[in-house]
């Protein structure tokens, strides 16, 4: 069992509380998932920049890593403009405007990589919402959307890089957050390698990440991408997809997995439960609806007044 959430702003404002918002709706759900919480937080972009996250852990394994980190980007001469290590992370925004695929394929073997964006940050680590806050300060960031998870862990490791969401790997902006399970994940990850596409981990949500972001490489839009997961997808889930200005949803025909979305002229706001819901409007009485089985759905910033 465990909790998702998002949010996306319809105002199109850059400056909207969204680590704020999340905290509150995860903190909602965390009964849901108490070994760890992670975020994928969007801001607006900067042209030629790219910001990319690494788990590196503490003391001197983080120091090498570090270094490597350092020494792989001056060899694709990309230029660090900022940097910071919090808890077990390490983050830095780099000019950077070369060939993805291959600059995110050796980055990861410099160290564990979260994630690679014009827009997107992925942080998570071990605990609670707010005991992820309290190393990140993840309720200051202010941006434009977000999803967000809370991780009880079934099948595979306790650890920072086995918490969602998963960032789709060699593919800018795109990452995804999952209550379920894959059931054909090996034939759909073999199919996915044969292609030449590459897994950091062996958890099931992260085929979801990378099956989405085959699909829109392929020039299908995000709509079309969800409605055929539901079709290529055996086992239960619900789940949540994000890209640069869009955000989604996708739920399997037998439902299994709780959802509830909220939507009015502000924002979009979809959770496992009703009351990460109630987190955002305090003794508000909310109008939600429950996505029906076999459902999906997008909404996109760029269209949205």
């Amino acid at each position: 069992m465990c909790g998702i959430a998002g949010i996306l702003y319809k105002d199109q404002s850059a400056n909207a509380m969204v680590g704020k918002a999340l905290i509150d709706m995860l903190d909602g759900c965390q009964h849901r998932g108490p070994d760890s919480t992670g975020f994928s937080l969007y801001r607006e972009s900067r042209p030629g920049h790219l910001r990319l996250r690494f788990i590196v852990g503490e003391g001197e394994d983080a120091k090498q890593a570090i270094a490597r980190v350092k020494a792989k980007l001056e060899e694709f001469q990309a230029q660090i403009v900022e940097e910071e290590h919090k808890g077990s992370s390490y983050a830095a925004l780099v000019k950077f405007d070369g060939d993805l695929p291959k600059f995110a394929f050796e980055m990861e073997h410099a160290a564990k990589l979260s994630s690679i964006g014009e827009s997107l940050d992925i942080i998570k680590d071990l605990g609670g919402a707010h005991d992820v806050d309290r190393i990140y300060k993840i309720e200051n960031f202010q941006g434009t959307h977000g999803i967000g998870h809370v991780r009880l862990a079934t099948e595979s490791d306790v650890a920072p890089e086995a918490t969602h969401p998963f960032w789709a790997t060699g593919f800018a902006d795109i990452s995804i957050v999952h209550n379920g399970q894959i059931t054909n994940y090996y034939k759909m990850r073999r199919r996915l390698e044969k292609q030449g596409y590459f897994f950091n981990t062996d958890n099931d949500s992260e085929l979801i990440a990378v099956y989405l972001a085959d699909k829109l490489k392929h020039g299908i839009t995000l709509k079309e991408a969800l409605k055929s997961s539901i079709e290529d997808l055996d086992g239960t889930f619900s789940f949540l997809v994000s890209t640069k200005d869009e955000i989604g949803y996708a739920k399997d025909r037998l439902a299994a997995k709780p959802m509830v979305k909220y939507e009015d002229d502000k924002i979009i706001a979809i959770a496992s439960e009703e009351v990460s819901l109630n987190r955002l409007f305090p003794g508000r009485a909310l109008n939600t609806t429950e996505p029906a089985p076999g459902t999906y759905e997008t909404w996109q910033r760029s269209t949205l007044a």
